[in-house]
């Protein structure tokens, strides 16, 4: 295998934890970071390097380069690995459109929301031809947490969906992409990818019924261990069961919830699904929502249920408890996420043309 140059786009959990694990595989990484959070980068500059935990096990990290200037990250990469925030995706676009070089592959590490498609419309209406090559997972590849220097790895994230856009290209992006993360396996289609983030499904509803819980607790709530149980399962599932009819309404691979989290190495298999996220290894350790302006509310509904209702309009599928959760999540913020979402008109294109 040929060292292959990779730009990291983002310092956060993802980004850090990606940054140590692929120079540890032996690949050329440059850390980047916008200079407004150059903050999640301060330590790492301080001690050239990070500090990588797996199984117990410490070693130390030093990516090929740690910068805010996004030319010097993106010049001679072969990969572009963006791994940030579903709402951040036009913005990435924007600072990576006039560096992108002929032939370079955009890596979309993130939860699912039409990433792929999304980042491409933004390079375009920057006026930007370049030809390069794009796909995206259905979430991160990693169960992580990152802070400062130090990282804290507590699951390689098996059999996670991947797509190229369009998917004529997925064979041939899979076959490099696997370098880096053998676990990934071949979805249909970007719809595939993002009708199976599981976030939308489990984080907005759950958040939801425990939103005086949430303020009441005052930093110290966990919502996997103690505000999912199994009347909160119900509607969980009961998205699920709407994401299902949309998976089923495009002929794509629909992943019931206990399945997703087992196959992805999140849980064991349990008597139900409230046990799978009560005793998960991964979710027990996790802290949060923290507050009602959590990403379990803001990204979870703008980039993932608004995206999800629209679609199911677009194909006369119902998505009432779907709707529902996004009406009164906007009541409970004071913000209209059916006016600021992700909706799919806003895609700017037919069905058929992001598969």
């Amino acid at each position: 295998m040929t060292k292959k140059s990779i730009a990291v786009l983002g310092a956060g959990n993802g980004g850090v934890t990606a940054a140590a694990d692929l120079t540890l595989k032996g690949f050329d990484v440059r850390l980047f970071e916008l200079e407004k959070f150059s903050g999640n980068l301060k330590k790492i500059r301080k001690n050239n390097g990070i500090r990588f935990v797996e199984n117990g096990v410490e070693k130390f990290v030093s990516p090929f380069s740690i910068t805010t200037d996004i030319k010097e990250a993106l010049t001679g990469a072969d990969i572009i690995m963006l791994v940030v925030p579903a709402v951040a995706i036009e913005h990435f676009a924007g600072v990576c459109a006039p560096h992108l070089e002929e032939d370079q592959i955009v890596f979309i590490n993130s939860a699912a929301s039409m990433g792929s498609v999304r980042f491409v419309n933004e390079v375009r209406k920057q006026g930007v031809e370049t030809e390069f090559k794009i796909c995206e997972t259905a979430s991160l590849t990693y169960g992580t947490r990152a802070t400062g220097d130090y990282v804290e790895l507590y699951l390689r994230v098996k059999n996670l969906l991947f797509s190229a856009y369009p998917s004529s290209d997925t064979p041939e992006l899979l076959e490099v992409c696997k370098e880096m993360y053998p676990e990934l396996v071949q979805a249909s289609n970007v719809w595939e990818t993002t009708l199976n983030n599981g976030n939308p499904e489990t984080h907005p509803g759950p958040s939801l019924l425990n939103a005086g819980r949430i303020e009441y607790s005052n930093g110290e709530f966990y919502l996997y261990t103690e505000g999912i149980t199994e009347s909160v399962t119900q509607v969980i599932r009961s998205v699920s069961l709407e994401r299902k009819a949309l998976c089923e309404a495009l002929d794509i691979q629909y992943l019931p919830p206990e399945t997703r989290l087992v196959e992805l190495g999140y849980c064991e298999p349990k008597s139900c699904l409230a046990e799978q996220y009560n005793e998960s290894k991964v979710f027990s350790s996790i802290k949060g929502p923290l507050s009602l302006s959590s990403r379990y509310f803001t990204e979870d509904i703008s980039m993932g249920l608004v995206l999800w209702s629209s679609l199911g309009k677009e194909l006369n599928v119902p998505t009432p408890v779907i709707d529902s959760i996004v009406t009164l999540s906007g009541a409970l913020l004071q913000t209209d996420f059916w006016k600021d979402g992700l909706n799919y008109s806003k895609l700017g294109l037919s069905v058929k043309e992001a598969i």
